[in-house]
């Protein structure tokens, strides 16, 4: 925002008093060092030593009422605890009241300031308006309580006054009168009504990390499985979550939801499981996932709810980082249209989806075309981003037309940023709704002829204590003296101020520590490669739903800006929701072969496919080719694509078989792979050898007995012939003819054709 104009007129007779004061105390401090040291030197510097003044730290716990009006008694509560080693002795807490601030940027230049300054600082009060100490002793602290009525402060025109709770006191080493602890808040002083009060939105953000995996069990209900069970803490009474709907139902704000948040915790009223080691075990946080979730319920009727695009994707990082991988800037457009449907379906309430929220509300003209890209009209930018160079003095209305018919809702950057850090500590709460309050008092009093729209966009998520101050510093404006409630949807339609600056910073100007918490490209090229193993495992299922949803909105949550300053939770997340992808897609898978061989020419080769799955898969083709389709190929010839349809029930297998011919011996390569039915192919293919033999075993067995059955009737007739020969030699010497032996035949054999019955022996 460009800094504010000072505050129209100063109130003299506060400023006269203090500079009275002021006087008084330049001209008795060094008479009263001279009294008591002898040297008009020692306690001059002793009240200029900044470090001086915080030996004895000064803690403010609380300051009711934060904003007083006419006939109150303001009460401060606290805590003294000596710092140094030496006793404190003759302490008091006393209070003082400086002069008016005039501007936002003068309230800055106060909070900066720690030390205490003579003539800088006002005098204290005095009187009985004090806390006395009688001893301190070194490392001791003490609390007080302090009472002043209003009129004892001397306030005068409307506006913000500094004040400061001091301690005085002395040591061994400097025996008089010094200031050893000095706490600095701010009061603003506004006990009228303003005429034209300050259009207030605030944002009231309810997100959180991932804590829902990509993974269900395979029951019908399809039981989630959550990485762990802290979310449970968070919902519990006293948690963050449970805090933030307990705290917000009873403020005017406008509920900015993340709709991943609500399917989490839906998800947690039933059944669920959680990740332990490598197996789950039963949830058992139902009962305060649904008292949580009745609470939000009721605490949003009638309310203005924004949801946020699905898991809160990260807005820059998809500008910076993710726009040139293909698909990213889809998963957006997704992530809007489911945010709608689950607020409604939760909460039945209908939210606003028209706006977009970037990181710390961070801008440059890529994070607008990205934020714009799925439909939002309005981005939630901030003032230390898209910031004021037109040189107003005032803080202009937050609603600025950017063109495109885009219009940036321009948070304030000192509101918004009021309570981070630590705000557990009483003493920073305290300090934080102070100067919350001064802030938009001040903001108010720059001109109080313009009614302005003002936007507060706190951090994302806040804690306990920082919801809690917050809420506190809510509830101090409840009297609306100088603000009014009013919420985003209409601070977004609010006149723009003509005036303005609307150009939105070049991509250089964006922070260096914001970019370095960016998503890396890796995580995108992570998201595509999930998306594509989804889309080609969604296309075989008989039921496609039930794993569309889980893993659909698991990789949307894989883009979400909850994973800043978490990198390796992030890439933990992105490598389980991939491995367990690869897992379902390996459950529909061949059963690996050995090798074979093919007796003859033509055999069938059968290929089993195994389904683990709970649900049928369809939509699938087998095909197996030959490595050497001359040799050996499928179907009925070489140039043939042979492919078979596959389904396959749930926890079922399917036995394909394909005709394969054979034209030469030997081992051949054969691959089996399955393709989606647009020819994708689904898995890795799977290798086997065929070993191709033309004579099959058995039928060289029966040859080789045919052979030997030969070979012994050969030798049975070379025997026989031969005996027959030495019979006919003995018939023709000496030997004599036995009875019964047959005449021999010694004609020589006719050259006629035989006769039909004759036996022809050759």
């Amino acid at each position: 925002m460009a800094e504010a104009a000072d505050f129209q007129g100063t109130a003299p007779s506060p400023a006269r008093r203090w500079l009275r004061r002021t006087a008084a105390a330049l001209v008795g401090a060094p008479l009263a060092a001279v009294l008591i040291c002898g040297s008009s030197a020692g306690p001059a510097q002793a009240a200029e030593d900044v470090s001086g003044s915080s030996t004895v730290d000064v803690s403010l716990g609380s300051l009711s009422p934060s904003a007083p009006v006419t006939g109150d008694t303001v009460t401060f509560t606290g805590t003294v605890t000596n710092r140094g080693k030496q006793a404190v002795t003759e302490a008091h807490i006393g209070l003082s009241v400086g002069p008016r601030l005039s501007s936002r940027s003068a309230l800055d230049d106060a909070a900066k300031r720690t030390g205490y300054t003579p003539g800088v600082d006002p005098v204290e009060i005095g009187g009985k308006y004090t806390v006395k100490f009688p001893k301190l002793a070194g490392g001791i602290s003490q609390d007080f309580t302090l009472s002043v009525p209003v009129s004892k402060l001397d306030l005068g025109e409307d506006g913000v006054y500094q004040l400061g709770v001091t301690l005085f006191g002395e040591t061994a080493d400097a025996q008089y009168e010094q200031v050893l602890g000095i706490q600095r808040t701010f009061l603003p002083w506004q006990p009228d009504a303003q005429d034209k009060k300050t259009q207030l939105s605030y944002l009231w953000p309810l997100t959180a990390s991932t804590h829902l995996t990509a993974e269900t069990g395979s029951d019908e209900q399809q039981t989630p499985v959550f990485s762990d069970d802290k979310l449970a803490a968070d919902l519990a009474p006293g948690g963050r979550l449970e805090q933030m709907v307990s705290l917000g139902s009873t403020l005017p704000v406008t509920w900015v939801i993340d709709p991943n948040l609500l399917a989490t915790v839906d998800a947690m009223t039933r059944t669920y499981q959680i990740k332990s080691g490598d197996t789950t075990v039963a949830g058992k946080n139902q009962t305060i996932a649904k008292k949580w979730m009745s609470a939000l319920e009721a605490a949003v009727q009638g309310q203005k709810v924004v949801a946020l695009p699905f898991a809160d994707p990260d807005l820059a990082s998809l500008a910076h980082r993710g726009k040139n991988v293909p698909g990213s800037l889809s998963h957006l457009q997704r992530a809007t249209e489911l945010a709608a449907s689950t607020v409604e379906t939760v909460l039945h309430v209908k939210p606003s989806t028209d706006f977009a929220w970037p990181v710390n509300g961070a801008v440059d003209p890529s994070i607008i075309d990205v934020a714009t890209s799925a439909g939002a009209h309005n981005v939630i930018a901030r003032s230390d981003s898209l910031q004021e160079t037109a040189g107003l003095p005032y803080t202009p209305t937050a609603a600025r037309p950017i063109g495109s018919g885009t219009t940036a809702v321009v948070a304030d950057a000192r509101l918004s940023t009021a309570f981070q850090g630590d705000m557990s500590k009483a003493d920073t709460s305290t300090l934080a709704v102070q100067n919350f309050l001064a802030q938009t008092l001040a903001l108010t009093l720059q001109d109080t002829e313009k009614q302005r729209s003002i936007v507060v966009a706190p951090q994302r998520m806040p804690s306990v204590s920082q919801a809690q101050s917050m809420a506190a510093a809510l509830h101090s404006l409840d009297p609306e003296r100088w603000t009014r409630a009013s919420d985003l949807v209409t601070a977004a339609k609010a006149t723009p101020d003509a005036h303005a600056t609307t150009r939105v910073p070049a991509a250089s100007a964006y922070p260096r520590s914001l970019r370095s918490q960016e998503l890396p490209v890796q995580a995108f090229q992570d998201v595509r490669a999930a998306q594509a193993g989804l889309d080609s495992f969604k296309v075989v299922l008989t039921l496609p739903d039930r794993v569309i949803t889980p893993f659909g909105n698991a990789i949307n949550r894989e883009l979400s800006t909850s994973w800043r300053g978490r990198a390796q939770d992030g890439i933990a997340y992105r490598t389980g929701v991939q491995n367990f992808l690869t897992t379902l897609t390996g459950q529909v898978q061949l059963v690996q072969k050995s090798d074979m061989t093919l007796s003859g020419r033509s055999a069938t080769i059968p290929v089993t496919i195994q389904n683990k799955l709970v649900q049928p898969v369809g939509h699938l083709k087998l095909r197996l080719t030959s490595e050497n389709p001359t040799r050996l190929h499928v179907g009925k010839s070489k140039d043939a694509l042979v492919e078979q349809q596959v389904n396959v029930d749930g926890g079922h297998s399917q036995t394909v078989k394909f005709t394969t011919t054979a034209n030469a011996n030997g081992p051949i390569k054969v691959y089996a792979q399955l393709y989606t039915e647009d020819g994708t192919p689904y898995g890795e293919a799977m290798p086997f050898t065929v070993n191709v033999s033309e004579m099959p075993a058995n039928v060289m067995l029966v040859i080789g007995g045919g052979v030997l059955l030969l070979l012994l009737a050969g030798v049975r007739m070379y025997t026989q012939r031969k005996r027959n020969a030495a019979r006919g030699a003995a018939a023709e010497g000496d030997i004599p003819e036995q009875p019964g032996d047959p005449t021999p035949d010694t004609r020589p054999e006719s050259g006629d054709p035989a006769g039909a019955s004759e036996k022809v022996d050759r």
